[in-house]
């Protein structure tokens, strides 16, 4: 399925119905009074989590939604019925902003609900004006507009765990080995051109969620590559996990760039609690490269030879606690 993650739709809510104005007709009864219904409430649309789905992609070729227009009131104080609701799923990490770009919700959960248009509300037949003055009526008011806006839906990928790393660093294969994920695999760049994401199922009946995070190249924060397209999507993980090449002249030089990237995005990600590893350890010998300056835990690994995984599983799941 195509990734879609973010999207421009207009959404628009029902009217009210009119209310109704009459008087009770019946034979013997010459001064019957008012009987005008109220109209019906115009329908509303509803934004609704469906933690089923990890993309906007229905919202691509679909740029308009309209709920339906409630029902008139009629004589015999019948009212009106309610127009019908639209409900428009989205994936859980949806945020919902006005065309202003202000912050309606930011809907993480599953079966989070948003009325994003109100429905009009339905205008009052004349049964509603009778008072002991005024027997005869002749009041009533018409149905509300529904709401009519323009709001932009930005989705932002929901994980446990985010692998960064650049192209080629075997993020996919990574993914691969540790999930159920099928995600593309090629030996050149740029092969991921969206997020992917596995459940990592544990022998105790436990599991957690991790997303390869793709498109980071030095200055994606300034919007090279895929950057800004994707880096987005690292903020809801609660653990980061930089991979890097270690067959790289470079490695360390690597793994310092990625921080900066984070870091002149959104200087919160370096808080995150985080993991280093070394990828691709069966194609090097030399071992000078593993040293950092910093205090968190360090693993070396073969993805594609799936070598040093379970120690680094231990520590994902021990972190994430």
């Amino acid at each position: 399925m195509e990734f879609v993650d973010q999207a421009r739709i207009q959404v628009g809510a029902g009217k009210g119905g009119n209310g109704c104005i009459s008087f009770r007709r019946e034979k013997y009864v010459p001064r019957g009074g008012p009987d005008g219904g109220d109209g019906g409430e115009g329908g509303s649309v509803i934004l609704v989590v469906n933690r089923n789905l990890n993309t906007l992609l229905d919202y691509r070729y679909k740029h308009e939604y309209v709920a339906e227009n409630g029902r008139h009131g009629k004589g015999k104080k019948m009212h009106g019925s309610k127009g019908a609701d639209v409900e428009l799923e989205v994936p859980p990490g949806t945020t919902v902003y006005d065309d202003q770009g202000g912050l309606l919700r930011d809907l993480q959960y599953p079966e989070d609900r948003f009325v994003v248009a109100r429905g009009g509300r339905g205008g009052r037949g004349n049964a509603r004006f009778a008072t002991a003055t005024n027997r005869a009526p002749t009041r009533w008011e018409p149905g509300q507009e529904g709401q009519r806006r323009i709001i932009r839906l930005e989705l932002r990928l929901i994980a446990d765990v985010g692998i960064v790393g650049y192209p080629n660093s075997g993020k996919s294969t990574l993914l691969k080995s540790i999930s159920s994920a099928t995600p593309k695999i090629a030996d050149y760049p740029f092969t991921t051109l969206s997020p992917n994401l596995g459940v990592v199922d544990l022998v105790d009946f436990k599991r957690f969620v991790v997303a390869d995070i793709p498109g980071i190249v030095e200055g994606a924060h300034l919007g090279k590559g895929m950057g800004l397209e994707f880096l987005r999507h690292i903020e809801r993980t609660r653990l980061l996990l930089f991979l890097v090449d270690l067959s790289k002249k470079d490695a360390g030089l690597d793994y310092r760039r990625l921080k900066a990237e984070l870091n002149s995005y959104d200087h919160g990600l370096m808080e995150k609690p985080r993991i280093l590893v070394w990828n691709k350890i069966d194609l090097v010998t030399e071992t000078h490269k593993l040293k950092v300056d910093e205090d968190l835990p360090v693993f070396c690994i073969s993805a594609l030879k799936k070598r040093g995984l379970e120690p680094l599983l231990k520590q994902m799941q021990t972190m994430l606690k």
